[in-house]
């Protein structure tokens, strides 16, 4: 029975999005690496970058799906490598928050712009409407990689 047009490009989206997500994972290695980091401190200090505040060692736990007792750990660890520092919540004085030390903040985010000047190049060419599709399908994916680790984090490895 011949394959359709649309089985055949399931089937290479199937094995390029494994490559994609494959070389992603190496690609944040190297960058931890370079940092000096854990990928997944490289991670939750990519994500505190961009809450746009501090915050509870409870929201970092929900950021990056690990317990609180993990997520301290990892707060613990980034405040040794400078990037971040615990402060007093300034309503509520029982409360810390994490955050982002400015300095180390910034030259994090110098590292993307290096690394980001050659990703954005990827879409000079495409129009409005293509990029609004790359930016429809991050999301998507940003989205059903986090439910899928609750999932798989539950204990649910089975299909879903």
């Amino acid at each position: 029975m011949p394959v359709s047009g649309r089985e055949r490009l399931m089937a290479e989206l199937a094995v390029v999005s494994r490559r994609y997500m494959a070389s992603y994972a190496l690609f944040n290695q190297a960058l931890a690496d370079h940092l000096g980091l854990h990928p997944t401190d490289l991670q939750c200090l990519n994500l505190l970058t961009l809450e746009g505040g501090p915050v509870t060692t409870g929201r970092v736990a929900e950021l990056t799906g690990l317990t609180t007792g993990s997520a301290t750990r990892l707060v613990d660890r980034l405040e040794r490598a400078g990037y971040v520092v615990r402060e007093r919540d300034a309503d509520d004085r029982r409360l810390v928050r994490v955050a982002t030390v400015p300095e180390r903040a910034a030259e994090f985010g110098r590292v993307w712009d290096r690394v980001g000047g050659g990703w954005a190049a990827l879409f000079d060419d495409l129009d409005e409407s293509e990029l609004a599709l790359f930016i429809d399908h991050m999301r998507r994916t940003t989205e059903f990689g986090a439910r899928e680790a609750v999932r798989l984090r539950s204990g649910a490895a089975g299909a879903p």
